[in-house]
C-alpha cells in the first residue's frame, strides 16, 4: 500500500441520498435556467452597477493583488445575484 492512500474498502462514497441538501434544491442549482424577458432588465442593471464600481476601484486603487481580488469578488457577486434571479424568480 502506498503511504497516505486508503484501502479500497475504506473509501467512503457520499451519495445524494446522504446529502444535507434536498434533491429539489440540487436540481435547481444544477439546471440551466433560460432567461425570462422579465429578468433581462434586472440582469443588465446589476451588471451596469457592478461595472461602475469596478471602474471606481480601478481609478482609486493601485494595481495590486488586492485590486485583482476586489474585481474578482465583484464579478462573483454579480454571478451570484444573477443566479438568485435565474433560480428564484
Amino acid at each position: 500500500m502506498t503511504r497516505g492512500l486508503a484501502e479500497p474498502h475504506q473509501i467512503r462514497i457520499h451519495t445524494a441520498a446522504r446529502s444535507m441538501i434536498p434533491a429539489e434544491e440540487l436540481q435547481t442549482r444544477f439546471t440551466y435556467h433560460d432567461p425570462k424577458v422579465s429578468q433581462i432588465k434586472a440582469y443588465q442593471d446589476i451588471r451596469d452597477k457592478a461595472h461602475e464600481l469596478a471602474q471606481m476601484f480601478a481609478q482609486l486603487c493601485p494595481e495590486s493583488r488586492e485590486l485583482a481580488l476586489a474585481h474578482t469578488n465583484l464579478e462573483q457577486s454579480v454571478m451570484w445575484a444573477n443566479a438568485a434571479i435565474a433560480r428564484r424568480s
